[in-house]
Order: structure tokens, then sequence, then C-alpha cells
């Protein structure tokens, strides 16, 4: 199903939303309303793979910098978008790195065990974006000192 929306945004995340109807059929397809929906696509012409989110009642697709080159900068910009459920199960698994690094610092570990399913998941799918082993073993180090109290990680004050 096809759109075009004007590109908004909340706090630091662009965003659009998606038409009533076409709601209405991906919630059809996904056999639900509630919680996150994973979806596919394309923003102009780009094809992605994200997932429908419901923030203070309103559902929104947000529309990161690898769905949209430089998407912050481009609020008020009407961008063309498909979007379909996508039903193929989506698996993350924690870098055999970052799972190391948690094994070490126990405190660590026993924060994010306790952080709520999707925090953990933003974290772990960071780490696994990321394209240089540097950027991975700085990021991890990060995520180590997230977890401990000791600095931001991903945009997010300390748990």
């Amino acid at each position: 199903m096809k759109f075009t929306a004007t590109l908004n945004i909340i706090g630091v995340n662009p965003y659009v939303h998606v038409p009533d109807k076409i709601l209405e059929y991906i919630f059809r397809k996904s056999g639900k309303r509630k919680g996150a929906i994973p979806i596919k696509g394309t923003v102009n012409g780009v094809p992605y793979k994200q997932t429908l989110i419901r923030y203070s009642g309103d559902w929104r697709l947000y529309v990161n910098t690898t769905m949209l080159h430089r998407s912050p900068r481009r609020i008020g910009e009407i961008i063309k978008v498909s979007v379909e459920f996508d039903p193929e199960p989506r698996v993350i698994t924690p870098h055999s790195d970052f799972k190391k690094a948690l094994n070490k610092n126990r405190e660590a570990k026993k924060v994010f065990d306790g952080l709520p399913a999707s925090r953990r998941l933003e974290i772990v799918r960071y780490l696994a974006n990321l394209k240089t082993e540097k950027a991975l073993e700085k990021n991890i180090l990060r995520a180590i000192h997230f977890l401990l109290g000791k600095e931001r990680f991903t945009g997010r004050d300390r748990p």
C-alpha cells in the first residue's frame, strides 16, 4: 500500500503518520492491533524493514537515516512511502563480544537482564548494525558504561 506523507519529528525521531485505511489493512494482515508490528516497504523508492509502533495514542512509522538519508534534517519534506506487513521472523542475536563483555561484568549483566525487552533489543540491534570492529569495540564499552550508569547510550540517559 502506498501513500505520501509529511516527515515530522518527535524528540529526535523523524516519523510519518500512517493513514487509517492502511493501518486497518496492516492490522488485518498481522492479526494484531497492539505492540510492535513488523513491516517492510520503501521510502522514496529505497527498501526498508521497520516496525510500526504506537506512541502517545498514534501509530507512527519512524524514519531513520538508513531509510531516508539525513532524515532528521528533512523535516517538513513530503515523502513517498509504501508499506506492508512483514511476516518474516526477526531474530537479532547479541554479538558474541557483547555477550562476553556482559559475562565479565555481573553488574552490567544484571541491569541488562532487568531492562524491558524493547530496550534490550534496542541495544543489541544498535551493536549488530555497526560496520567495523573498531566501532563495535568502542560501542560495547559505551553500552557497558551505560548499563553501569556512567554515560548515555543510543540517545538515552542511564537506566
